[in-house]
């Protein structure tokens, strides 16, 4: 069983186990979700996916977690909503390369009931706390203007010197934009 990481009033974060992801894989690889993310993945993006997040979690100590429902039956035994979590920078020539990111992807069903913000607030609480790093970054893309307005709603300003063109996603999902948030500014 994953050991859960972190807890709110409704939901619960924890680590990945092979049902988690394959009930994340189902239900957020679709169209809808992937529209600012990249294309709907295959078999072996899906599998190159959890080796990513399995080796943030083993590397640092922390990754975008399953993101689970506290009220479908118990701590852990909740529906899949998506993922929502913290990582280290990964896009190799950007200015955000190492810095604590924070993210979220949830099901489609899941959009517009507070759930990002909530695990959101609750990771941006445990990245300061638990880590020395005097910002959080998230990033997005121009279009996806609900997960830039969570970003301001979270307290984050744009950093557009960030802003960096990332080569593994198409022209239409570049530029990615930079939003951050001070730890003096989150306490």
């Amino acid at each position: 069983m994953a050991r859960a990481v972190l807890e709110t009033e409704r939901l619960t974060l924890s680590e990945w186990d092979d049902a988690a992801f394959a009930d994340f894989a189902r239900l957020t690889n679709t169209p809808a979700v992937m529209r600012w993310l990249g294309p709907v993945m295959d078999e072996a993006g899906l599998v190159r996916m959890r080796t990513r997040l399995d080796g943030f979690a083993a590397q640092f100590g922390h990754t975008f977690w399953a993101c689970r429902r506290r009220d479908d039956g118990g701590h852990l035994s909740g529906e899949v909503l998506g993922m929502v979590g913290l990582k280290r920078g990964d896009a190799e020539e950007a200015e955000v390369a190492g810095m604590l990111e924070i993210g979220w992807r949830l099901r489609e069903d899941a959009w517009g009931h507070g759930y990002a913000g909530e695990a959101a607030r609750a990771c941006l609480a445990y990245g300061f706390a638990s880590f020395e790093d005097d910002k959080i970054v998230a990033l997005t893309v121009d279009q996806n203007v609900a997960s830039w307005r969570l970003m301001e709603r979270l307290g984050m300003i744009r950093r557009p010197e960030w802003d960096h063109h990332d080569p593994r996603y198409s022209d239409e999902l570049n530029p990615t934009i930079v939003y951050a948030i001070s730890r003096e500014s989150f306490s």
